[in-house]
């Protein structure tokens, strides 16, 4: 009995012993790290059982295609600006440019140049100073056209009416519309010249069918004349039975 399980044991040993001298098979794990497979890869299985021979083959081939650049660009946010308070004529204006690797922003504040003119005229007539508020509303040339228009000119240094008209005719290089203004008189005088060109073209037209006229109507009265001319040199007798 003893020599049966000293046999055994020395069995069970070398059959160890053997597996682990003829193991080739190598594993190595890394924490965290993937493998990607690249190429073709193939995998065989052969079974014999029984006298039967069974072959399996199956190739898995994986392709990979990455298009565009992987450098991420800078971002440029624009700063905020913003008039906190109403009584603040101004406006923000922001931007921002970014390309490879730089990033650019800025901004600033401007003047609201007609924003401010109002507040003031505003202020002026809450003084009950009228025309000064219109004289500084008269600043703007939509305003100032607008009230040549209206018959009601803008004030010029205390004169108002038809004297203001006067002053603004005689200085009109200090209208604020001086440019726009060159240009209309510019246009309507080239208007009053074409106007005045078919007037005349009209006039001669008139005095041609006039002078028609009265060449046709002395033509017949001359031959009246010389019909009467003729009875009178050549009168006519009746003879009667």
């Amino acid at each position: 009995m003893r020599i049966l399980i000293v046999i055994l044991t020395l069995l069970i040993y070398n059959t160890a012993l053997a597996d682990s001298t003829n193991d080739n098979n190598s594993q190595t794990n890394s924490s965290g790290s993937n493998t990607q497979i690249t190429g073709g890869y193939t995998s065989t299985t052969t079974n014999n059982n029984d006298g039967q021979t069974n072959t399996t083959t199956s190739t898995t081939t994986n392709n990979s295609t990455t298009n565009g650049s992987d450098i991420p660009v800078n971002s440029a946010n624009a700063p905020s600006y913003s008039a906190m308070s109403q009584d603040v004529c101004s406006m923000g204006i922001s931007g921002s440019l970014s390309t490879l690797g730089v990033g650019v922003s800025g901004g600033k504040h401007i003047r609201d140049l007609n924003c401010e003119r109002i507040k003031l005229a505003k202020v002026l007539f809450d003084f009950n100073m009228k025309i000064g508020a219109v004289s500084l509303l008269c600043q703007d040339e939509r305003v100032f056209m607008a009230m040549i228009m209206a018959g009601t000119p803008c004030p010029f240094e205390g004169k108002i009416g038809a004297e203001a008209i006067e002053q603004w005719n005689k200085y009109d290089i200090e209208r604020p519309d001086y440019e726009t203004y060159i240009s209309k008189l510019e246009t309507r005088s080239q208007i009053d010249e074409e106007l005045a060109e078919i007037a005349r073209q009209e006039e001669a037209k008139r005095i041609a069918e006039e002078n028609a006229k009265k060449l046709h109507e002395s033509k017949k009265e001359e031959e009246v004349i010389e019909e009467k001319k003729e009875i009178v040199e050549n009168p006519i007798i009746n003879v009667h039975d």
